[in-house]
């Protein structure tokens, strides 16, 4: 592993269990843990550094100085790529989504204050990058990571956290975008649990097609696995009322943080869900906090 690296993983604090107590999970006698990722790292927390950390050892192993990637402009992905680009003095690049503003949001000023280079495409062009596997005229030194880190590399990471786990579980639960993450725990879960992704996105069954393309080899038997659709609040970083006022809530009970773009739907999808009788009496959830709460601020600044 690459020594700066092989830092950066030892400044990384236990990613722990904790119990969700509510009136509602003892009335239908269901356990739910969360799996804090979202402590890992101030900056690198959740997925992100699950994701990320194979794809910078396979991206310095061929030798790129240079890391290209796409997202939104509160992406926790790039967040994630400037800062470990700046760690390991790897020029980043990132192609954003939309019209660039006049004044930058947070995200946007700590990726220019870490050294990376945007770029800022209209949302149609942003739709046809989803589809590449390499730019056009990509230059040698040069590393093209999909958006949300979508490539086979990511799983190894996810792999680990799903390893950390050592209690007994039924389901285990992550919210998703790409679909990587969730990919990630099916290929590393055994075959009597059940996989459950929860969408953040409208519209979104291109999703399973997604995971099942990451998955490592397509005549391997997986685990049971399936993503919920209907509690995406409006579609990708679309809250309502009913949402924030549930994640206030969450936060008050639990003293734990969510945020409304992933683990806010996710966790409201759970509840929801053991309200109308989806687990059985008994069935222990693990739920995977996969951090994020830096793009929180744009729903503050709102």
């Amino acid at each position: 592993m690459h020594p700066q690296l092989r830092n950066l993983e030892q400044q990384l604090q236990p990613s722990l269990l904790t119990k969700v107590t509510a009136p509602l999970l003892d009335d239908h006698q269901i356990e739910l843990w969360l799996k804090r990722d979202d402590l890992l790292h101030p900056i690198i927390s959740g997925n992100k550094w699950r994701k990320l950390k194979y794809i910078l050892q396979h991206a310095i192993s061929t030798g790129a100085d240079t890391i290209i990637s796409m997202g939104g402009a509160y992406s926790n992905h790039l967040h994630a790529l400037a800062y470990t680009g700046r760690l390991l003095n790897i020029s980043t690049v990132a192609y954003v989504r939309g019209e660039q503003p006049k004044l930058f949001n947070p995200t946007l000023k700590d990726l220019v204050t870490w050294g990376m280079q945007l770029k800022f495409i209209s949302r149609s062009s942003y739709r046809e990058l989803r589809h590449y596997q390499s730019l056009p005229e990509q230059k040698p030194n040069e590393y093209w990571l999909p958006e949300g880190g979508a490539l086979g590399y990511a799983l190894q990471g996810v792999a680990e956290m799903v390893e950390e786990i050592d209690i007994a579980y039924d389901t285990i639960c992550v919210p998703c975008g790409t679909g990587t993450t969730m990919a990630g725990m099916i290929a590393a879960s055994l075959d009597q649990t059940a996989v459950l992704g929860f969408s953040a996105l409208k519209g979104t069954h291109f999703l399973e097609h997604d995971v099942k393309k990451l998955l490592p080899d397509s005549s391997t038997s997986f685990c049971q696995w399936s993503i919920n659709h209907d509690y995406h609040f409006g579609g990708f970083a679309k809250t309502t009322p009913t949402l924030l006022d549930f994640i206030n809530g969450f936060k008050h009970q639990t003293g734990i943080e969510l945020e409304p773009v992933y683990t806010g739907k996710m966790m409201y999808g759970i509840y929801a869900l053991v309200k109308q009788g989806y687990f059985a009496k008994g069935h222990r959830i693990i739920a995977v906090h996969t951090g994020g709460l830096q793009g929180k601020r744009g729903f503050i600044d709102a």
